[in-house]
């Protein structure tokens, strides 16, 4: 069973959905700049395990509403629009939220602020955001910097760089990685880019209230994937109920360079939450 919505959000801006499956709900967030299509290679091993699985984009990103007002952009909004999403996806039953690199923080902060809602946590080659001012500076400029390039230069000059194997991966061949391409090429760089300065580089930090979630979390990284390997340790020893995985000779886009691998320890994770209870 799969349906589509466009879901509204609090000021009315419509975001795209997709529901696969009639089990238990695991919600996808992924990556500032990418799209739910990067999440594509989860959705057919997961709906066979049981899982119902969602997929959405956020505002301004995929098939959701493209808003070039700035205004229209910001953190809390983020944690807002996965709420209406969840709402609409699963409205009485806990999920697992998963998500990656900036889909891992929102999904941290919707655990903080909504602990009902959610059942567990897989966190993909995430963090827990910068605490330290220097460095969530740093962060908020780089932030900018993408905004920048991709409303002078474009998605095709974007992915073409350094930035690919961060949206992509580090395996540009494959299949999963050629579709997630053509799905972030075709958005607006100046709505994209909006995202990235108001709500990306403006990601607060959640690193004090790791220790007060009380889910089940399983903290994913890539062997390779260097700039979030010191995050993943730290969510791992800060979550009480976290599980660490490294998988070898993958980099940040780890479902997809590594997708039979993570596909087998994500179900695995879903199939302990069921046997437990949680």
């Amino acid at each position: 069973m799969s349906e589509t919505a466009m879901v509204a959000a609090s000021d009315g801006v419509r975001l795209y959905a997709e529901a696969h499956g009639d089990g238990p709900c695991v919600l996808f967030s992924c990556a500032s700049c990418t799209t739910c299509e990067n999440w594509r290679p989860q959705v057919e091993p997961l709906v066979a395990a049981g899982a119902r699985v969602i997929l959405w984009d956020y505002r301004g990103h995929g098939k959701s509403d493209a808003v070039r007002d700035a205004r229209a952009y910001g953190f809390d909004q983020v944690v807002a629009d996965l709420l209406r999403v969840l709402d609409w996806a699963s409205p009485e039953e806990p999920a697992v939220l998963a998500g990656l690199s900036f889909g891992g923080l929102a999904s941290l902060h919707c655990t903080v602020r909504h602990p009902e809602r959610v059942r567990g946590l897989l966190l993909v080659a995430s963090g827990p955001g910068f605490k330290n001012a220097e460095a969530a500076a740093r962060w908020q400029a780089q932030a900018e910097r993408t905004a920048d390039f991709l409303e002078t230069r474009g998605f095709e000059a974007f992915l073409q760089g350094r930035a690919g194997a961060t949206c992509i991966g580090g395996k540009p061949e494959l299949p999963a990685a050629r579709a997630a391409a053509r799905a972030i090429a075709v958005q607006d760089p100046a709505a994209v880019g909006a995202f990235s300065r108001r709500a990306g580089g403006a990601a607060p930090s959640v690193i004090d209230d790791l220790q007060n979630i009380q889910k089940p979390a399983l903290v994913v990284v890539g062997e390779h994937d260097e700039a979030y390997q010191r995050a993943a340790e730290v969510m791992a020893a800060k979550l009480p109920q976290a599980t660490r995985k490294t998988i070898a000779g993958a980099g940040h886009i780890v479902n997809i360079e590594a997708e039979a691998e993570f596909n087998a320890i994500a179900i695995a994770f879903l199939e302990q939450l069921d046997r437990s209870g949680q």
